[in-house]
């Protein structure tokens, strides 16, 4: 593209910007009452101190933003060779934002001296994270993104839940966190300008040193560049940019990846050029997604955060660059953790799992907290506990042996240990069908609600598996094209929760999981339907067996790979569905119990599925008492303690697998 019709371009959008920001102003207040320079609120009324103190300040904010985040990304992908990396898919702005919700609710005296050294400590131990996982695989691309999707799913999980944990009272929090521009000084206005300032002399100082690395790392060190030493300083300033952003405006995903995209789809081809060219067009981005945040405002009268919006961008444009990304992920194996063991006899070992799972729900019925202390229940009180105890324990194991068949299902089927529910998008399907029931119907019923979250974890599913199938990529690009249809899930629910009215707070309760308030038909409609679901799985293990050998030898066995397929898709759908309707969005444990059968030695087909049923139900049972127990005599979110206990077992197994 010429530089006469590239200057045409962003001036339009800009001029849109504009003018969606004046329409907006004027609906305000008319022209001709616009305060007058220097500011004085004394002097103002009203109106004209919203106009002056709130509006003109976040339309420069906007802009502002949108060029700090647009240069960020621009230098991540440019020190890693990535065109996917941006401080959303790097995890850095999420893990700024559980910085500030950890702060704000356990110990807000560190707030005291601002936000942004909490945020930056917050964004600085996610990119470390991400990195050094990066660096076992000499930062490959696609082992990067997952890496940083990953952590920032994560954080984002466990920041919702410790937000929810403490009231409806902070589901301000979760709309700040959304990416709020709403301004009530210029205070902000003149932090992110130093800040963009210091960010772009950075960024000349880097320019030739980066151009140097594009280069390719051997080759920088053949002339003399210290490639860690390079590496290191522009993601420091990439990190301080990011959490500069996510320090006063909260979370807005994706206009770091957008802004370099479009500046290379404009006609940039030199790093430099883009590097110039990403920040005008990311406070272009940004500035026209919060004019069309207010537009909206004037029309509806609801305001939603305008990092919700800028959500939606990122998964669709992160589908449109998958099948640029060079590199690979950690290949479908668990080579790096060693050759597994293989029982020659699982049946011992999966009747020793059925009595520990039967052993402990008896025995958490049994014990319990009073306002005393710790306490074992009595015949007559264990008579009286029983029929409100078990209940909730027999859903949360099926949810869990549910989630755990569909995890197994998903690995088998890509033939990657990386591969479960919450990773290829199918959880976040399913929170964004539980959701669209919930507005959708005035008094949906639990089987309209369970029917409407089996339905999008079966679409988002069959999504990812159209779109990768179509384009003949690797297998472990299902990961990625998960993660963005998971991205883009997140992206809508934080629009409808931004609403704020009851329906919002019933989105935002469900999204950390609660079996508090399962009944006995819930409990036996659950435990009928997890084994209904492995029952399936385990008819189908001829399957299971030949597809992680490879599409040509499991087609050479005469395996109908298509109807396998979408076979497979569909059952992972239903069984996530159903758990996620119990549990949340986000456990994990279809990650880890597939794992822990398969560790166990539990190799085939059959005995893995019965397996990692069984540890699934146990790690679920765990994760429930936990979430009962632990905030005594308050109920902690279920899906807290699930991610919490999964957290680390993801972490610990990206740096395994990514050698």
């Amino acid at each position: 593209m010429s530089r006469a019709r590239l200057s045409l371009l962003l001036a339009s959008v800009l001029a849109l910007a504009v003018a969606l920001w004046l329409a907006a102003a004027l609906r305000l207040l008319p022209f001709a009452d616009w305060p007058g320079l220097p500011l004085d609120p004394g002097a103002m009324s009203l109106r004209q101190i919203l106009l002056g103190f709130g509006l003109m300040p976040r339309g420069v904010i906007a802009l502002l933003a949108g060029a700090v985040l647009g240069l960020s990304g621009a230098i991540l992908q440019a020190v890693l060779r990535n065109p996917v990396a941006d401080p959303t898919t790097l995890g850095i702005s999420s893990g700024a934002q559980l910085a500030l919700v950890m702060a704000t609710i356990m110990a807000p005296g560190l707030l005291e001296g601002g936000r942004w050294p909490v945020a930056l400590a917050g964004a600085a131990l996610a990119a470390g994270l991400v990195l050094a996982i990066g660096a076992r695989r000499a930062f490959a691309p696609v082992t990067m993104v997952i890496a940083g999707m990953l952590v920032g799913m994560t954080a984002s999980a466990v920041a919702t839940a410790l937000t929810l944990s403490q009231g409806e009272y902070l589901l301000s929090l979760v709309i700040w966190n959304g990416g709020a521009l709403v301004q009530q000084d210029w205070s902000g206005v003149r932090a992110l300008a130093l800040v963009l300032a210091a960010g772009a002399l950075a960024t000349g100082l880097l320019a030739r040193p980066l151009r140097v690395l594009s280069l390719g790392a051997e080759g920088a060190r053949g002339l003399g560049l210290n490639v860690a030493l390079v590496r290191l300083a522009a993601v420091a300033v990439a990190v301080v940019l990011a959490a500069s952003v996510s320090a006063e405006l909260g979370l807005i995903g994706f206009v770091g990846l957008a802004a370099p995209a479009l500046a290379r789809s404009l006609g940039a081809r030199d790093m430099r050029q883009v590097l110039w060219l990403a920040p005008p067009i990311g406070a272009l981005i940004l500035s026209l997604c919060d004019g069309l945040v207010l537009s909206l405002a004037g029309r509806t009268g609801e305001m939603f955060p305008t990092g919700a919006l800028t959500g939606l961008i990122g998964g669709p444009l992160l589908i449109w660059l998958l099948p640029r990304l060079r590199g690979s992920t950690p290949p479908g194996t668990e080579a790096a953790e060693g050759p597994a063991p293989r029982l020659a006899r699982a049946a011992p070992l999966l009747a020793m799992l059925a009595l520990v799972l039967v052993a402990g729900a008896l025995l958490l019925v049994w014990i319990g907290r009073v306002p005393g202390g710790w306490a074992v229940l009595d015949r007559e009180s264990f008579a009286a506990f029983l029929p409100m105890r078990l209940p909730r324990l027999v859903a949360a194991a099926a949810a869990g042996a549910a989630l755990a068949v569909a995890g197994t299902l998903l690995q088998r089927l890509t033939a990657n240990p990386l591969a479960s529910p919450e990773v290829l998008g199918v959880s976040g399907g399913a929170a964004l069908g539980f959701a669209l029931t919930l507005f959708a119907a005035s008094a949906p019923t639990a089987l309209m609600q369970m029917g409407g979250t089996m339905a999008g974890g079966a679409v988002a599913l069959a999504l990812v598996a159209t779109y990768v199938t179509r384009r003949d990529m690797p297998a472990e690009r299902v990961l990625l094209a998960g993660i963005a249809v998971s991205a883009l899930a997140t992206a809508v629910l934080s629009a409808m929760m931004a609403v704020g009215d009851a329906r919002s707070w019933a989105v935002l309760a469900w999204l950390s999981g609660s079996s508090a308030a399962v009944g006995p038909r819930e409990a036996a409609v659950m435990a009928g339907l997890a084994l209904a679901i492995l029952g399936a799985a385990l008819v189908l293990h001829r399957w299971l067996a030949a597809l992680p050998l490879g599409p040509g030898v499991a087609q050479g066995l005469g395996l109908p790979l298509r109807r396998a397929r979408l076979a497979l898709i569909a059952l992972a759908g239903v069984a996530t569905g159903a758990a996620t309707m119990l549990v949340g969005p986000l456990s994990f444990v279809g990650l880890m119990a597939p794992h822990l059968a398969r560790r166990a030695g539990f190799a085939r087909a059959t005995d893995q599925l019965a397996g990692a049923a069984l540890i699934g139900a146990i790690l679920m049972l765990a994760a429930d008492f936990g979430a009962r127990m632990a905030g005594f005599p308050y109920e902690l979110p279920l899906g807290l303690f699930a991610s919490l206990i999964g957290a680390p077992w993801l972490l610990w197994l990206m740096t395994r697998t990514a050698r």
